[in-house]
């Protein structure tokens, strides 16, 4: 199976993906510039994290018009894998790809650090490698990962299961002092009504390597693989 990690100008943890697809888990993955639009090759796309053409406008604003995130919108359409992580969640916000959108953090700040979160639902290939309710730690480097949508929106993420990652404590409760950025609903990671198509903040990149002290983030791309072997 291939892998494809989107590289715009700005973007600083397209490698970082490219260690744990390639160097750990030994799958061919291709950078894509973000120029290029020929994803044929492709099974899944990762939309990484970084400043997208410098987060000017918005973040994701302009990348949303680039070539290759034309043939990412197609690519998702097909049925087709695709994940954002972080600045790729805001560009796929940007892209319509998932609704809602990526707003300042609640207090004005950037914030780095580890943060517990709970999955809500593990039946689909980004998360059944995970349990129902487990709670997992990953790393957050963000100043707008606060996730904002209209009450009507809220309403059918939650009803239609598209909640798959939400802040909380270490015993797996969600309130206002386990939330780093002020996301409505504790909101950490959402899928489209499809499934195949996965925005989150929280970097499971960042937690895929033994050697960077914790491995929770690597069943996500060990589910998302297997899902895709599964159907070759």
């Amino acid at each position: 199976m291939n892998v494809g990690v989107v590289v715009f100008p700005g973007s600083n943890c397209d490698r970082d993906v490219v260690w744990v697809t390639q160097g750990l888990l030994n799958q061919p993955t291709r950078m894509i510039w973000h120029e290029d639009s020929d994803l044929s090759d492709i099974d899944v796309v990762i939309v990484p994290g970084g400043f997208s053409y410098g987060d000017y406008l918005r973040c994701g604003a302009i990348a949303r018009f680039s070539p290759v995130m034309q043939a990412t919108i197609k690519h998702a359409e097909q049925g087709k894998l695709v994940l954002g992580i972080c600045n790729g969640f805001q560009v796929l916000t940007e892209a319509g790809l998932l609704p809602g959108a990526l707003v300042r953090n609640r207090d004005l700040h950037f914030v780095c650090d580890r943060v517990p979160l709970k999955v809500e639902r593990t039946d689909l290939p980004w998360t059944n490698y995970y349990r129902t309710e487990e709670v997992i730690t990953l790393p957050i480097a963000h100043g707008e990962g606060s996730y904002y949508a209209d009450a009507n929106t809220l309403k059918s993420l939650e009803e239609n299961g598209q909640v798959l990652f939400r802040y909380c404590n270490a015993e797996g409760k969600s309130d206002q002092s386990s939330n780093p950025n002020g996301s409505l609903n504790h909101i950490a990671g959402i899928c489209n009504r499809q499934g195949n198509v996965l925005g989150m903040m929280p970097h499971p990149e960042r937690a895929s390597d033994p050697s960077l002290g914790g491995v929770d983030g690597m069943r996500l791309f060990e589910g998302m693989l297997g899902a895709i072997a599964a159907i070759l």
